[in-house]
């Protein structure tokens, strides 16, 4: 989909998604879902955007052994 912006909004919408670790288009997508929820318009059949990058390691993920 092809989608015009003003340069100087591109520019402010890439460095605010940087600031987040997302790309562009993840940060105007997060920006559309938030609109739509707040307005009471996010479809229910929406899914969740889906986590990005490395799944947790297990070691970190488990509960730590209880002390004595």
């Amino acid at each position: 989909m092809l989608l015009r912006l003003d340069p100087a909004v591109h520019d402010a919408l890439a460095a605010w998604a940087a600031a987040e670790l997302r790309s562009t288009n993840a940060q105007i997508e997060f920006l559309l879902r938030r609109a739509l929820a707040d307005a009471g318009r996010l479809p229910s059949a929406a899914r969740p955007i889906p986590r990005r990058g490395r799944p947790p390691r297990a070691d970190r993920t488990a509960e730590p052994p209880p002390t004595s």
